[in-house]
């Protein structure tokens, strides 16, 4: 019988005990595993989607609301905009770039943005079929809302207002899916793109055909300069050069009626409010780990002074104390690989089954199906813990007297 039989005999001798192990130190490791792709999922997704955008400009209100809505769109937005204040925003000399948002209504719970083809520009988007959208009410879809809703290259809709199924609808103005994007990992995927005239239109803000403006806009070139009643949500910026961190949002801020909201700040704040329910989680997976370490060591200390009897006999029969030392050191080790092995497993397990009841979770690209280098170190650092709790009781194996324990039975 070799080593790896010998062991697993012992362990399946006390079922209960190995089952206890098992589960105390994969409940710790399964706590971790979530936390660890949720944690590492949702840094990379807002990263992402704040990427190449140095400032949001809206309406008065909460700037942690503003990032939400107009970057991740998943708040509402704080109110609108004056076209002829965000004009002014938009002419300063530290703004590289402007992109309009105007936002308020959606399909089936998705998102609805007016804007103008620098914003797919902005994420490298790419289409799988049909075009981008041209004239008014025409909307290219992101590619998991045509999955999830079944839009169509053709199909028509209604909007909603809000991001509610049960908003006002308006039925008058039907828009026409002209395009679909490739999926692309990040927010676009959960969008429906339009032109700013579109959303306009659907509230009654355009009438009969639109005239070629005299002086264009310089946030939208359809509309004449200084207009005094169409509105936008917000202007996503990115400045000219590192001054404008300074100076554009206090002069935004200080200067117009408007609010500035740098994602890199509100982010972070945003991290650090959800850190401290990250850290009391860790810390409970850390001790669920301990205990089952000494759980281990318990159970191997234990078993050692039950099988004293068969390590004499082992050593009567040609065993070195060697083999007691390592046979002891890789029980160790097999349940700790056990109890990792399993405890990743419930993590992703835990974290599908997630994904497939909330709905919100899919919108933010978090999925069960990706893994982390730093889950091989958590495999390596539990057998490195079991080897750890195994190490004692090792020593006394290897210190086994056959003439005294042969003599006492």
């Amino acid at each position: 019988m070799n080593l790896i039989s010998l062991v697993w005999n012992y362990l399946r001798a006390k079922p209960l005990n190995t089952g206890l192990n098992i589960f105390l130190l994969a409940l710790g490791i399964a706590v971790i595993t979530v936390l660890l792709l949720f944690n590492n999922q949702l840094q990379e997704k807002i990263s992402s989607n704040a990427k190449g955008i140095d400032l949001v400009v809206g309406a008065k209100g909460s700037p942690l609301q503003l990032i939400l809505c107009n970057i991740f769109h998943i708040d509402f937005p704080t109110g609108n905009i004056k076209l002829a204040e965000a004009e002014r925003i938009v002419r300063h000399k530290m703004v590289k770039k402007a992109i309009p948002m105007a936002l308020g209504d959606s399909y089936s719970g998705y998102r609805i943005v007016g804007t103008t083809t620098e914003y797919g520009a902005l994420y490298k988007a790419e289409l799988a079929s049909g075009e981008f959208w041209k004239n008014d009410l025409e909307v290219t879809l992101g590619a998991l809302v045509a999955e999830h809703t079944g839009l169509t290259i053709g199909s028509t809709f209604a909007s909603a207002h809000g991001l509610t199924t049960d908003g006002h609808a308006h039925d008058e103005n039907l828009y026409h899916v002209t395009g679909i994007l490739k999926k692309s990992n990040n927010v676009l995927d959960n969008l429906i793109l339009t032109k700013v005239e579109s959303i306009w239109r659907v509230h009654d803000l355009i009438h009969g055909p639109t005239v070629t403006p005299v002086h264009p806009s310089s946030v939208v070139e359809s509309v004449e300069m200084g207009d005094s009643i169409r509105e936008i949500t917000s202007l996503l910026i990115q400045y000219r050069n590192p001054l404008a961190v300074i100076q554009l949002p206090r002069f935004v801020n200080s200067n117009s009626s408007l609010q500035a909201a740098s994602p890199a700040f509100e982010t972070a704040r945003l991290f650090s409010i959800l850190g401290v329910g990250v850290d009391v989680l860790r810390g409970f997976a850390v001790v669920l780990i301990l205990i089952s370490g000494l759980s281990i060591f318990i159970a191997l200390y234990n078993s050692l002074r039950e099988r004293q009897y068969d390590l004499a006999i082992m050593r009567s029969m040609g065993a070195s104390r060697r083999t007691l030392f390592i046979s002891t050191l890789l029980e160790g080790c097999v349940l700790s690989t056990l109890g990792a092995s399993t405890g990743l497993a419930i993590g992703h397990g835990v974290l599908w089954i997630f994904t497939l009841i909330v709905q919100e979770s899919q919108k933010a690209g978090v999925t069960a199906a990706v893994f982390y280098s730093t889950e091989g170190f958590i495999l390596l650092g539990s057998i490195g813990l079991g080897v750890l709790c195994s190490l004692l009781p090792a020593i006394q194996a290897y210190r086994t007297d056959i003439h005294k324990v042969l003599a006492g039975s």
